[in-house]
């Protein structure tokens, strides 16, 4: 299962037919990370890179030139070198570049410099990601070009930011990667039920992390898709919790965001449960508002629906939840005006799901939510969130941090849950711990 040289070439393709002729694209790859001394952090290749290339090796540049209508892409890549393949492993080198990734050209990543005058020549526009980094990068070699203006050398005027045509495209997903999100979902969704599982044996957050990861990996996830969040008890109502080292208490909740990658696409699951398999009467009502809240937004995933329509649909519930509870007073329309259900659901109810976990494309057009459509995939997570330090919270909830969340594939029809098969009900879940 795995995206094939086709598709890769089908998307530069797809990128090139935006872009008015005489245009330059520029993208780096990733660059290897020291963690501390001389040991390296694990290699992630840069996202857009990898979505229009397949190449998985770092500090690799790719450039692809429009002119006359005609396409010419190219990679400068390392070298290849025996002696340091002994060392740190198989390069592709130019000819495996040409060979292997499609490329038209390739170099060695020392001839770049050296390449740029003819890449620039006769380029209007430039087409690059607008970061710092990246435009650091790039400015010696504008400056150059302009230092031989009196030669006739000329150089782009209009520069452009890459992900305004490349980000849009990534948001509607093929069916090749649909399999490998569907795939990324299932070790996911077989990782939260083996920690749900093992919990009521544990003494510590880390050890079910432990029981994440060892499922990821076994199953061809070598990483997770972010950094997992285990947060028992209070810490469940730190949104980004990643400490994840503290005891697992009886009687508390525990809270799991975590996701795999597989074959860089990223799964997203959150579940809550109760440490020893039984929820608390305070802890079945939180956790029922969220999981109603959580049905009726996704119920509100279908194509031409606008991708705000479900985060309004969970907020209602949860507010009138809040009311229902007393950790809110006032009229539901009210309370939803004014933001004050804020103070227990901070986050919005869900984001794009693809090559980044958080992946990329608009939630607005022309200043409109933009409509749903087949090939997009977004989470689903509404939460409540009752600090063990809110005096204005009824006891029973205090220290209570739930959030349920699930994958959701839109199709021609409505909506595909790609996380259904991890256990979200209350009787199921107990039924799965006991």
């Amino acid at each position: 299962m795995q995206i094939q040289t086709s598709e890769f070439r089908d998307r530069r393709w797809q990128l090139m037919q935006q872009l008015p002729d005489n245009s330059l694209v520029l993208l780096p790859a990733a660059q290897e990370l020291i963690r501390n001394n001389d040991a390296e952090y694990p290699f992630r290749q840069n996202s857009d890179f990898w979505y229009l290339t397949g190449f998985n090796e770092p500090d690799a540049w790719l450039a692809i030139k429009k002119q006359q209508q005609a396409v010419q892409y190219s990679l400068f890549v390392r070298s290849k070198d025996p002696q340091m393949e002994i060392w740190t492993g198989y390069r592709a080198g130019p000819q495996g570049a040409i060979e292997q990734f499609a490329a038209d050209q390739a170099f060695e990543l020392s001839q770049l410099q050296a390449q740029m005058p003819g890449l620039f020549s006769g380029v209007e526009h430039l087409v690059l990601p607008m970061t710092a980094e990246v435009l650091n990068r790039v400015q010696p070699w504008i400056t150059q070009q302009q230092k031989q203006v009196r030669r006739g050398v000329s150089w782009p005027m209009q520069w452009h930011e890459l992900g305004q045509f490349l980000h849009e495209m990534r948001l509607i997903k093929s069916e090749p990667e649909i399999a490998l999100l569907r795939k990324a979902a299932e070790i996911s969704s077989q990782a939260h039920i083996q920690a749900m599982r093992a919990c009521p044996q544990l003494e510590w957050e880390y050890q079910l992390e432990a029981e994440l990861q060892y499922q990821f990996m076994r199953s061809g996830a070598r990483s997770p898709a972010y950094n997992s969040i285990v947060g028992s008890g209070n810490n469940a109502c730190v949104l980004h919790y990643i400490e994840n080292n503290q005891a697992l208490k009886p009687g508390d909740l525990v809270l799991i965001d975590a996701g795999a990658e597989y074959q860089n696409y990223a799964g997203d699951i959150t579940r809550t449960f109760p440490v020893r398999g039984k929820f608390s009467a305070a802890q079945r009502d939180l956790y029922q508002i969220v999981l109603t809240a959580q049905k009726a937004a996704i119920d509100q995933l279908q194509p031409g629906k606008g991708c705000k329509d479900f985060d309004q649909a969970a907020v209602r519930v949860l507010t009138q939840g809040m009311i229902d509870l007393g950790l809110l007073k006032g009229s539901l329309d009210g309370l939803i005006e004014s933001l004050a259900y804020k103070r227990y659901y901070m986050h919005g109810t869900g984001h794009w799901l693809g090559l980044d976990v958080h992946d990329m494309g608009a939630y607005k057009v022309k200043g409109e939510w933009r409509p749903l459509q087949p090939g997009m995939v977004t989470t689903v997570e509404p939460g409540l969130y009752i600090s063990a330090q809110d005096q204005q919270a009824p006891e029973a909830l205090r220290g209570l941090g739930i959030r349920i969340e699930d994958d959701i594939l839109i199709t021609e029809h409505g909506h595909e849950n790609l996380t259904a098969c991890c256990p979200k009900e209350i009787a199921d879940i107990e039924q799965l711990m006991n």
